[in-house]
């Protein structure tokens, strides 16, 4: 193939750069744009003979690209975007370059679903990788294990987490859909996305078109205790294995057990452990463990996988301990992942639990799950609700009350606070909190830095 040069409009998100290097080391010349050009990924993209352009401008595209791709993130009104059009290059989505370079002919392993999808993902490509498969991977976080969110190698596995978010400004079909998987997981299926999707049955549509493209000698794993999946899969095309501890699953997790940090369970009469707390993660290892059986793994490699698995940053992590006080990250913030992460923090801590939480997706700061989040909320001990953020962006008829929230939570029995202010929230908790407090903190994003503000302050 010879070379061609590819411009990468959002350069910077973590599944672009990782694209962008890989292909560089194919031989292709590579630039790119993003607003916010910083450490670690400017660095690395830099390492790898990338120009980079800080912010964006129409002048920033070479006059030589060949094909300029243009990130989710990116919208209409972008300069680039617009210089794109206006001099009719080719355009072309992330997933569809994904698709062309890195998972045609390839075995794809696609782990989709609303809830548990990086974690699942995460430990499926760890199980490949310590087995020796070296897979390429592209998942939403940042698994220990691994030491980065995505990386492309000529490999026969890939391990996809499968978002059911559109693609690009100019493609509004879900970007799994271009993942070509051979093999599929679907843990779960919830309303989300609000700001794209009216509906429940608009998603399940969506997962109904992903089921629609695996193939015969495929499989798709999915979850056999959800009803909304149930639905899905009725009429599915596509070799389908339920999997879940209810006796109608054909693949039953039985024998749970909980040890401290550690759970135990049995999937199709084999004894597995994982060195995490908490049903939700035991269902995720038995779809890790079900996909990897199927890629060909021996029980004995997919032992040794997950006990060796040390899990995803921002996943129930352990700040920071500070006068007898601990501080917790989770990026919970989804009513049920929120209730989930709830029941795990007290499996695996004694003591009183705080819950600060930032309503920060497009879904959360929207009134849709304005009665989920005070019922999920309230099963802490305290929750703090802190205010909404880019309030521009939402319809006020359509936003989250966060002081009613907080007002919810004790009506329904439990202790709610809304707080407006990183610097309030932590002196609240700086006055209230003892010691053998837990204080997890839930976001999808930075939250003013609230973690290392907390521990400084509790000292």
């Amino acid at each position: 193939m010879s070379a061609h040069h590819f411009h990468f409009i959002g350069i910077c998100g973590t599944a672009m750069g990782a694209v962008a290097a890989a292909m560089k080391q194919r031989g292709h010349v590579v630039s790119g744009s993003d607003a916010k050009v910083y450490p670690p990924m400017s660095d690395f993209l830099r390492d790898q003979g990338i120009q980079l352009c800080d912010g964006y401008a129409a002048e920033n595209i070479p006059a030589d690209a060949d094909v300029v791709v243009i990130g989710n993130a990116i919208s209409r009104g972008n300069p680039e975007a617009e210089a794109v059009l206006e001099r009719k290059l080719l355009y072309q989505s992330l997933p569809e370059v994904m698709k062309e370079h890195f998972l045609r002919g390839k075995r794809n392993f696609v782990v989709s679903g609303t809830h548990g999808k990086t974690t699942t993902s995460a430990m499926l490509a760890w199980l490949l990788q310590s087995a020796g498969k070296e897979p390429g991977f592209m998942i939403g976080g940042l698994p220990r294990n691994l030491g980065r969110g995505a990386s492309f190698a000529d490999s026969e596995f890939n391990v996809l987490e499968g978002d059911e978010y559109d693609t690009a400004f100019f493609d509004k079909r879900s970007k799994f859909l271009h993942y070509l998987p051979e093999c599929l997981i679907i843990n779960n299926i919830e309303f989300d996305h609000a700001d794209i999707y009216d509906s429940l049955a608009q998603i399940q549509l969506s997962f109904k078109r992903l089921l629609n493209v695996v193939p015969l000698n495929g499989m798709a794993f999915v979850n056999g205790d959800e009803a909304n999946v149930l639905e899905v899969i009725e009429g599915s095309p596509a070799p389908v294995t339920t999997v879940g501890i209810g006796e109608s699953n054909a693949l039953r997790i039985e024998n749970v057990r909980y040890e401290g940090e550690n759970s135990a369970f049995m999937l199709g009469g084999v004894d597995y452990k994982i060195p995490m707390s908490g049903e939700f993660n035991v269902r995720n290892a038995a779809m890790a463990v079900a996909a990897a059986s199927f890629a060909g793994l021996s029980e004995d490699q997919i032992r040794a996988g997950l006990v060796s698995f040390e899990g995803i940053a921002r996943r129930q992590e352990l700040r920071g301990v500070a006068n007898g006080i601990r501080v917790i990250d989770d990026f919970a913030h989804h009513p049920t992942a929120i209730s989930l992460a709830i029941d795990s923090l007290r499996q695996r801590y004694p003591g009183r639990l705080w819950i600060l939480f930032e309503p920060r997706s497009n879904t959360t700061r929207r009134s849709v799950f304005q009665k989920e989040l005070a019922e999920a909320l309230a099963k802490a001990d305290i929750a703090v609700v802190a205010a909404l953020t880019d309030l521009d962006k939402i319809p006020e008829a359509e936003r989250l009350d966060p002081a009613k929230l907080s007002a919810d939570i004790a009506e329904l029995g439990g202790e709610g606070h809304y707080i407006d202010g990183v610097d309030a929230i932590v002196e609240h908790v700086k006055a209230c909190a003892m010691q053998g407090d837990v204080v997890a903190v839930l976001s999808n994003g930075g939250f003013g830095g609230i973690h290392d503000k907390l521990l400084a302050a509790l000292v």
